[in-house]
């Protein structure tokens, strides 16, 4: 592995000891609330302190982008990190949660991990070099069609609830056609999940670049694409479709109906045109490599 990576690993897996210790000890643990159902607890500032110091020291000349310390530093390298993503499960000892690590450089996330605590998993990638589940090479899944296909989502929440009618219809429609739909409440690990094949695809609205950055990586080095919901180019913020190249466009095609106007790019036939081709190309390239 890159040693950005092995470096990465070793924080995940620091935080993510003391995400268990807290979940074991719940009692102790103090809650905030940074906005409607918005919450932090300690064990998230502690988990992210850990993270920073670790990367920190390996790296003092470094920037980083915290979910909850935010922006600090100023370089072309710049650590994406997101200590606990599943807070309100963790909260309720719920045990879908996870340590979200992701290393940009300039403009484009160059190495990833995702690492859930509870079942030990480490997800990693490297820009090029594959997405990995330990040592076992990651690829998405080669379901073919929406139809059949099990579909992950995140709900609309905080800021994102005058998107729940839209959404809802986008649910309505999926669930019609995809074999099931889940709401797990980690979007890193869903992105990860994708990535390893256990889900299809996967869309939401909202959602932040500690969220995703790290997701994204292992799903397009596993094989996978990645768009925003009407096809244009993800940028590590807002709203995000994902899956394997034909599921994909599915999803894609599945949400375009009920898209309100806002959450369109002013090029939204271009970018749809655009996306196709994408899928279309990566579903040639997985026919010629023998794994469609």
């Amino acid at each position: 592995m890159h040693p950005y990576v092995n470096t990465a690993v070793r924080a995940a897996r620091k935080a993510g000891e003391i995400i268990v210790r807290g979940l074991a000890r719940f009692e102790g643990v103090e809650t905030a609330t940074k906005g409607l159902n918005d919450f932090v607890t300690n064990i998230d500032r502690n988990a992210e302190a850990e993270i920073i110091n670790i990367l920190k020291t390996a790296y003092p000349h470094h920037a980083f982008l915290a979910e909850e310390s935010g922006a600090s530093g100023n370089a072309d390298t710049t650590w994406i990190i997101d200590p606990l993503d599943g807070t309100t499960n963790f909260m309720h000892g719920f045990p879908q949660f996870a340590v979200s690590i992701a290393c940009q450089v300039r403009d484009r996330i160059e190495h990833a991990v995702v690492y859930d605590p509870m079942r030990q998993e480490i997800f990693t990638a490297s820009k090029g070099s594959g997405a990995y589940l330990e040592n076992r090479r990651l690829r998405v899944s080669k379901q073919r069609t929406l139809q059949g296909a099990l579909i992950a989502t995140g709900f609309p929440y905080r800021e994102n609830l005058h998107y729940l009618d839209p959404y809802m219809a986008m649910l309505k429609t999926v669930m019609q056609t995809a074999a099931g739909v889940r709401r797990p409440g980690a979007a890193a690990l869903d992105l990860a999940y994708v990535a390893a094949g256990r889900v299809d695809g996967f869309w939401e609205i909202g959602l932040k670049a500690w969220d995703t950055a790290a997701g994204t990586l292992l799903i397009r080095e596993a094989g996978g694409l990645v768009a925003t919901l009407d096809g244009g180019e993800y940028r590590q913020n807002g709203n995000i479709v994902a899956g394997n190249p034909r599921v994909f466009m599915g999803l894609i095609e599945a949400i375009a109906p009920h898209l309100p106007a806002d959450l369109r790019e002013a090029a939204h036939e271009q970018a749809l045109k655009d996306v196709a081709a994408r899928a279309q190309a990566a579903i040639q390239a997985s026919s010629e490599a023998g794994e469609a």
